[in-house]
């Protein structure tokens, strides 16, 4: 029974020392990018009304939430996603604004999915949200961020794969689906399953231009020119539009100089339903999930009582460090500390020591001497420790001053002076 006390549930970790510390340096220098886009930082609750985050709000089905109910009786859940929330903020407190916000976010979020699947349960999610922009120039300005957030966390190879919601909706709409059979259809192309998908064309009674766009939908990646290969398939005008859209958030990206990085997927249907537009992912070598994730979502708010365009970025912290990790570019932390290893006797000369190292800005560690250990597991505990060196603090042999000998970790020398 002792033993099941030492270990974490399922799909949550502990996080320490050196590992901490790579997460937190990372995750400063994405908000620091942020925050030179004009972003503001907001925190919001770790858990809220399980209506913030019903189906229609586009987030989990219900059975991947942490659901419980407080004691009068209200039905709460742990946030699995961030931007419903954020969407319920600006329509609580900035429901007169009509300019942009700018607004990021820094937070753990809790999806509840199958052992099976090998996920974390908890992870972390280092956001943006831009409300109140609408047009093509904030959609770029959104993956432009994403891309420079993802190069300042030390990441070099990475690609972003940009999609259009919309044009699948034209299309859906177009050949009078269902909810029900959209769906089926996103989830087939997402999947890339082209028997599942030639085997609902064979149920529809659709024109030939419209079976063969569905069919070879899943295969539209790469530059602009397979957007502007797709315009010349449809009629459809809002498709079009869809893809015009693209074009536009295109030319702004060439002027932000992010062209390299971006590649086009048209069969890119992501499965939160509140992305309206634009939408974008990027991958890297590593790591079989998407690092970033995020798109317009043009009508989320208005469920808040606050209609706005809105468009946002998620980039998965955990899923970013792993990249790193196997890529070798993790930060590497240098000792930045010092562990004062004093005689019993001398705990007054070594706390003054302390103190006036302390205040002029150093890192300090006390600890007395024990003589159960030596040397080598003192040298060996300052580097697990994070410190440079060790100033062991004695009682000279003859006089009343103190011996201090400096044990210089990196450099494996000493020194001995009298104080």
């Amino acid at each position: 029974m002792k033993d099941a006390l030492l270990h974490t549930p399922e799909g949550v970790r502990d996080i320490y020392y050196m590992e901490l510390w790579r997460k937190e340096q990372v995750e400063r220098h994405i908000e620091g990018q942020m925050r030179q886009y004009g972003f503001s930082k907001i925190t919001t609750p770790m858990f809220e009304y399980f209506d913030i985050f019903h189906k229609e709000r586009g987030t989990l089905p219900s059975r991947d939430m942490y659901k419980f109910v407080d004691r009068d009786g209200e039905t709460l859940v742990l946030r699995p996603d961030i931007t419903p929330q954020i969407a319920r903020c600006v329509a609580k407190y900035f429901r007169q604004e009509e300019l942009p916000l700018r607004l990021c976010y820094c937070g753990s979020v809790f999806r509840n999915y199958s052992v099976y699947q090998g996920k974390l349960k908890e992870s972390t999610q280092i956001g943006a949200e831009l409300i109140n922009g609408a047009g093509a120039a904030e959609d770029a300005e959104m993956v432009a961020l994403m891309i420079n957030c993802l190069k300042v966390s030390g990441l070099t190879k990475f690609q972003v794969e940009i999609g259009q919601a919309d044009f699948f909706r034209a299309l859906a709409e177009e050949a009078g689906m269902s909810e029900e059979e959209s769906e089926e259809l996103r989830t087939l192309i997402e999947s890339k399953n082209i028997f599942g998908v030639e085997q609902i064309m064979s149920q529809k009674e659709l024109s030939p231009e419209l079976k063969q766009i569905f069919l070879k939908l899943s295969e539209q990646f790469g530059g602009i020119e397979t957007v502007q290969h797709m315009k010349t398939m449809t009629r459809n005008e809002r498709a079009i539009a869809a893809l015009e859209r693209l074009e536009q958030v295109h030319k702004a990206l060439v002027s932000y100089g992010k062209e390299p990085y971006v590649t086009y997927d048209l069969g890119m249907l992501n499965q939160y339903n509140y992305y309206t537009g634009v939408v974008f992912r990027a991958y890297t070598h590593g790591t079989g999930d998407a690092i970033a994730a995020g798109g317009r979502y043009d009508k989320l708010l208005g469920q808040f009582g606050k209609p706005a365009p809105a468009i946002g970025i998620a980039i998965c912290s955990d899923q970013l460090l792993t990249a790193l990790e196997r890529q070798g570019l993790l930060p590497e932390k240098e000792a930045d500390s010092t562990l004062i290893l004093y005689e019993k006797e001398c705990f007054s000369k070594a706390a003054v020591l302390a103190e006036q190292f302390r205040g002029d800005g150093l890192i300090v560690t006390l600890l007395e001497s024990q003589g159960r250990w030596e040397k080598k597991d003192y040298m060996e505990y300052a580097a697990r420790i994070g410190a440079g060196g060790i100033l062991h603090v004695a009682r000279a042999q003859t006089g009343t001053f103190h011996e201090v000998t400096v044990w210089n970790l990196k450099e494996q020398t000493e020194q001995k002076l009298c104080i």
